[in-house]
């Protein structure tokens, strides 16, 4: 019987642990379903605790012995753990456990996926594998050994011996046990080196699935790119003689940073021309770089507690976000991460699901790994850089490695480094770790004798548990603009500390055009209705790429929600605005792609219901569709030269001009379709050599209706590659009409190939219904019924997945008062599901409740 009434966890309530852990011994004697762990842990009265009470987190596990300092005791068992007295000094604790890796469909601890044992620890994984204080302030030195008859056994750390049906692993740097893993399996190794700058010699192996070995070039060499960038940009250098990435089909997450040892679902590895997107290597080099950038801002540097989350999280994703810049485009790369934030984040803290970048309470920390966390967090430590300044961060990062190398540290902490570095001032800064919500930030302007004014305002809406909100630090950063385009004032970051402010700018000739929050400097939602409607001519002549595409998607989102609202037609001037951006051969293809792509229908939705209206998804979606030919038809006369001029020559290489190039062909393909009924999609699709070729005209051809073949064809070539199989479910799904989104769905969730305990395949194909947003919302709720279904069925199954999925329903206030109801009805029939897990009845419950 599972917990029906889960404990909440608060901030406030914190207290270090009762002991300490200087090392920790542990022998696998691996069995499908009898696994022996056997473990052998030093322990210590730690000085700074408040209790002496000796409990060891443990579930699903069977006690089999226990010792203290070779003495049999006999602990106090519950499901949750176990607790007995210990000497008040120094000991070891031993134990012997039995626990069944096959049966451990929720992928949490130590589990089976295809006949291969792996670990997932990150959160509290650990306790499912064997007795131990399974909290982030505990950190010790393991050491492993495992056994079995595996051709393949890896630990953390560096390996140490090994013979027939053994091999035994010790990590030299303390770390607290969410960070152990390991894999034992019939896998064959990609290998390579790399030489540190100090000329330390590491190997590196990406270890796979036999007849994956031709998909780890890449990311092989994503991971050389991100060691050399991490040493060159923040100084770190790796620590130990050898890093592995293993492969793993059945995986909760997109990868583990483990010490020495990082766990990767298989989707965000392996890659090859002919099976991945060009999106798909990029995915798959940022995630690479983000768990390796993890080895410093994670593992050597570490969380006190679970409401730190983001001090690793936030911190990382900001430096992969960083490398990606740095080795691609960074205008693009700024843009997709604000429609990312946008798209999750801002969402999230509209509704019922709002919290902290920090929170100060939570029941399952599984549900906290949020894009709050990572995206705004991540946001977060961009605005402070850009407060600071480059130096004075770059200076801060060393200070905060020297200073806490070694530790399970706080956002305290981490801040206090930049208050020393700089002098600074950051308790105000501060609100940003504590306060939910996203900032509404309202301009107007002035222009008076050659000085002109900006007049800002900001306000925090109320969310969950926080009704009342401080104004926050707000760098702005702003450049003014004279009719002709050119600069009047360069690039200047305004620092608003208070709920209105106003900034002037003096010895102006006229009146200047201003181009404000350049590259998103601020993660808040700007409303310039105050201003002149310049944004036509921003799209055109902003030299800031951020706002020069902000202006069309602003343009872009206005009229549709008039078309939604009052019937209006699409605007010419937009038409012939967007028209210009895309003839302009000066501009990045990549950047022209992403100008050329329409706000979501969620996005529409949200801006609809923010006039005060409920959002009517087909509307919405004829919309969409109504503006697309639109733009096509303004477009067909450019085509010809822009594809033509979209054509690569040379070998495939997801480098960023071939990228840029690829991702404006598909987008003048996608509008090209409307026009000829699909006709050069299909001419490309047959004579494509790569993914990316072969899956955007494909995806051409589902959304004009002419997909009964190709879509044949399609699995017929790839029905072999589950990672292909996963994209064409998800692509049915997704560019099914909505009044047939729900039947494609219910038809693929019937498929031999569909398998609800494989976290990607069940997301390829609930994801997508869900996403396809007037077929998921249709009217009869048909949609919200059968996701529902499959939440209950996969909550017994795998609780981290269901919980996360059901955020699915986050936005249901939006709607209309028979969608609300339709939509109500199945989160409380979920709530109803006897021994629902604890992950999805928090997460449904803030949803319904919130």
């Amino acid at each position: 019987m599972r917990d029906a009434a889960p404990q909440t966890i608060y901030l406030s309530d914190y207290t270090p642990p009762a002991y300490l852990v200087d090392s920790v011994h542990l022998t696998f004697q691996l069995a499908p379903t009898a696994t022996r762990v056997i473990s052998k842990i030093a322990f210590r009265p730690n000085p700074e605790a408040t209790s002496r009470e000796f409990f060891l987190n443990g579930e699903q596990v069977e006690l089999i012995w226990a010792k203290i300092d070779g003495a049999e005791v006999a602990p106090a068992v519950s499901p949750d753990g176990v607790r007995m007295d210990v000497p008040d000094a120094p000991f070891v604790f031993e134990a012997e456990v039995e626990i069944s890796p096959q049966t451990n469909t929720a992928l949490e601890g130590l589990y089976m996926s295809n006949g291969m044992y792996c670990t997932q620890c990150e959160a509290e994984g650990f306790r499912k594998i064997t007795f131990y204080p399974d909290r982030p302030d505990v950190m010790s030195v393991f050491t492993v050994r495992i056994e079995g008859a595996e051709p393949v056994l890896l630990s953390n750390g560096n390996p140490t011996a090994q013979g027939d049906g053994w091999a035994e692993w010790h990590d030299p740097w303390p770390k607290p046990a969410y960070l152990f893993a390991l894999v034992a399996g019939d896998l064959v190794a990609h290998p390579d080196q790399f030489q540190t700058m100090s000329g330390k010699d590491v190997e590196l192996n990406i270890y796979v699935r036999p007849g994956d070995e031709g998909k780890c070039a890449f990311g092989m060499e994503a991971l050389k790119a991100s060691m050399k960038w991490d040493e060159d940009v923040y100084g770190r250098e790796y620590d130990l003689d050898i890093f592995n990435i293993v492969a793993v089909d059945d995986f909760n997450m997109g990868a583990m940073e483990n010490k020495g040892l990082n766990i990767f679902n298989s989707s965000c590895v392996l890659a090859s021309p002919e099976t991945s997107t060009d999106g798909n290597f990029e995915r798959i080099e940022a995630i690479i770089a983000h768990e390796y950038f993890h080895n410093w801002t994670g593992n050597r540097i570490t969380c006190r507690d679970w409401f730190q989350l983001c001090l690793k999280e936030g911190l990382t994703v900001y430096r992969d976000s960083q490398f990606t810049s740095d080795l691609r485009s960074a205008p693009v790369k700024r843009i997709s991460d604000v429609n990312d934030l946008r798209g999750r984040q801002f969402r999230e803290d509209a509704g019922p699901l709002a919290h902290p970048v920090r929170p100060d309470s939570f029941v399952e920390i599984n549900n906290f790994y949020t894009a709050t966390i990572y995206e705004k967090g991540a946001e977060v430590i961009g605005m402070l850089k850009r407060l600071v300044g480059d130096a004075a961060y770059a200076k801060a990062l060393d200070l905060y490695f020297e200073r806490h190398d070694g530790e399970a540290t706080t956002i305290e902490a981490w801040l206090t480094v930049f208050e020393d570095t700089t002098g600074r001032d950051l308790s105000q800064f501060k609100r940003w770790y504590e306060q939910a919500g996203t900032p509404r930030l309202t301009v107007s302007e002035s222009y008076e004798a050659g000085t002109y004014s900006l007049h800002f305002t900001q306000m925090t809406p109320p969310t969950p548990g926080q009704p009342d909100k401080a104004p926050q630090v707000l760098p702005i950063a702003v450049g003014l603009l004279a009719e002709d385009g050119t600069a009047v004032q360069p690039t200047v970051v305004l620092e608003m500390t208070k709920q209105e402010q106003r900034f002037k700018f003096s010895n102006l000739e006229s009146k200047p055009i201003a181009s404000i929050l350049r590259e998103f400097s601020a993660p808040v939602i700007l409303d310039t209705a105050a201003l002149p409607d310049n944004r036509v001519f921003l799209l055109a002549h902003d030299t800031d790429p951020f706002n020069k595409w902000e202006a069309g998607q602003t343009l872009a989102k206005d009229l549709l929600v008039s078309m939604v609202t009052e019937g209006a037609t699409p605007d010419q001037s937009f038409l012939n605005a967007l028209v210009e951006v895309a003839r302009d051969d000066s501009l990045d293809p990549a950047f022209r792609e992403l100008a050329l792509s329409l706000p979501i229908d969620d996005d529409i939705a949200q801006a609809v219901f923010e006039t005060g209206a409920a959002p009517d998804p087909d509307a919405i979606f004829t919309a969409r569709e109504t503006l697309k030919l639109s733009i096509a038809e303004a477009l067909s006369d450019s085509l010809p030269r822009l594809m033509a001029s979209c054509q690569i020559d040379a070998a495939y290489a997801p480098d960023a001009d071939q990228v840029g190039k690829r991702s404006f062909g598909a987008a003048l393909l996608n509008y090209l379709s409307l026009l000829d009924g699909g006709k050069a999609a299909q001419a490309q699709f047959d004579s494509a050599t790569d993914m990316t070729q072969q899956f955007t005209s494909w995806l051409c051809l589902l959304r004009v209706e002419k997909d009964a073949a190709a879509t044949s064809d399609f699995y017929g070539q790839w029905q072999h590659d589950r990672l292909v199989i996963d994209k064409w479910f998800g692509a049915r799904i997704g560019a099914a009409s909505p009044d047939k989104a729900v039947a494609m769905a219910q038809a693929l969730t019937q498929h031999p190939d569909f398998a609800v305990t494989n976290p990607n395949r069940f997301r390829a194909t609930l994801g997508a219904l869900a996403g396809n947003h007037a077929g998921f919302h249709r009217a009869d709720g048909s949609g919200y019924q059968m996701l529902a279904d499959w939440l209950i069925t996969l909550d017994a199954i795998n609780p981290q997945t269901t919980a996360r999925m059901s955020a699915a329903f986050q936005t249901w206030k939006r709607y209309d008062a028979d969608r609300q109801g339709l939509i109500a009805a199945q989160l409380e029939r979920i709530l109803a599901t006897p021994d629902l897990s604890p992950d999805t009845t928090e997460m449904v419950g803030r949803i319904l409740n919130g």
